[in-house]
């Protein structure tokens, strides 16, 4: 394939932002537009800008010819991210309507697309939020969801009338062609048939119970399994549940993405799990056996005396599982020395008895104190 490359066809650097995008495409597409230039070639170069356009405005596109170059939407292509072949026979009456509106168009003699609404289309997707606790979202769970979707009218079999007959307004092609005069001279604009609604047939009668529009809406329940340790902004796809398709099309995908309610204990760093633990200072000096809570219950944790203030304990493995794998994550156990606020007589004179007894000869105490000499 001896193709432009797409930035250079639009005159644009390979960091432009989709705004200069989107505007080096309006210029060139005023400048080439057949009705405006009629030097020879006007028309490929015309082709050649909507096909640069329709690659570098759809995020998804642009990120593969950016890895993979023309060669990602070859016929056939599988390339590392599995994508599919990407035709340059596409539908610009499409992105050229989208683009413009009705006040620029007159495409027909080379779009090649056709009736676009009699090809299947692909139902929308739809995006749920789930809201999680922080247990279910830790061990896993199952839930059912209850949306509202579009699909196809039983009826009618998603036709939305009765005893089909073909436009006899745009004799079948679902779009019409009339004739504006601008400044840049006479125009033909193509635009949708305001009769068929881009379909290219009419019925002699219409579905009440769809009111001609081929799909109802309807609940339905979803139930998804939730696997262990999801946190908030993973998602899950299930495919073709989404709203019905068009003509035959598969229905579109649900994206359910998850939003976990915060633990009152645990504090989550992505699969490790943080616990403060409060003790007295009789704790910390002695040492103790404490009872403390993790994912898989409690257990009794040692505390060695001695034990400093802000000390991390760590239990490897009592973590969270990672999504879809046997990894799990670390517990960390944060020792808090809790210190009394208020005493009573016979507690200050046991703290000032401590002190009496040569405490200050502590390491730490001793070398702080040499300073001050």
């Amino acid at each position: 394939m001896n193709k432009k490359d797409y930035y250079e066809v639009l005159g644009v650097s390979k960091d432009a932002t989709d705004e200069e995008i989107k505007r080096a495409f309006r210029k060139l597409a005023k400048q080439y537009h057949p009705d405006v230039n009629k030097e020879p070639g006007a028309e490929e170069k015309f082709k050649e800008i909507g096909e640069a356009y329709a690659v570098l405005s759809d995020p998804e596109k642009r990120r593969q010819y950016d890895q993979f170059g023309h060669a990602a939407f070859e016929q056939g292509a599988g390339g590392a991210g599995g994508f599919g072949g990407f035709s340059a026979d596409f539908d610009l009456n499409s992105i050229f309507d989208e683009f413009f509106g009705s006040s620029f168009g007159g495409f027909s003699s080379f779009s090649g697309s056709g009736n676009r609404r009699s090809r299947p289309q692909k139902g929308k997707d739809r995006l749920v939020e789930v809201k999680l606790s922080f247990e279910e979202a830790v061990k896993g769970c199952k839930k059912t969801i209850t949306l509202d979707l579009d699909e196809e009218c039983q009826d009618c079999d998603g036709e939305g009338g009765f005893d089909q007959k073909t436009c006899s307004t745009c004799q079948g092609r679902g779009r019409v062609i009339s004739e504006q005069r601008s400044l840049f001279g006479l125009f033909q604009t193509e635009t949708t048939c305001p009769d068929c609604k881009g379909s290219g047939k009419t019925y002699a009668r219409r579905c009440s119970n769809c009111k001609g529009t081929g799909h109802v809406r309807k609940k339905k329940d979803i139930e998804i399994t939730i696997p262990e340790g999801v946190d908030t902004g993973h998602q899950l796809k299930i495919s073709g549940r989404g709203e019905a398709g068009y003509n035959g099309g598969p229905n579109g995908d649900i994206y359910f993405e998850f939003h976990v309610a915060k633990s009152p204990i645990f504090e989550r760093d992505e699969n490790d799990i943080y616990l403060t633990l409060p003790i007295t200072i009789k704790d910390a000096v002695l040492g103790a056996k404490k009872e403390i809570p993790t994912l898989d219950g409690n257990v009794i944790l040692e505390i060695k005396s001695g034990t400093q203030n802000d000390t991390k304990l760590k239990l490897k493995g009592k973590g969270i599982k990672a999504v879809n794998s046997l990894r799990k994550g670390d517990m960390y156990v944060v020792i808090n020395v809790v210190i009394p606020t208020k005493l009573t007589r016979d507690q200050r004179k046991c703290f000032e008895s401590l002190e009496n007894r040569d405490l200050e000869n502590e390491s730490e105490i001793k070398k702080f104190n040499s300073y001050l000499k």
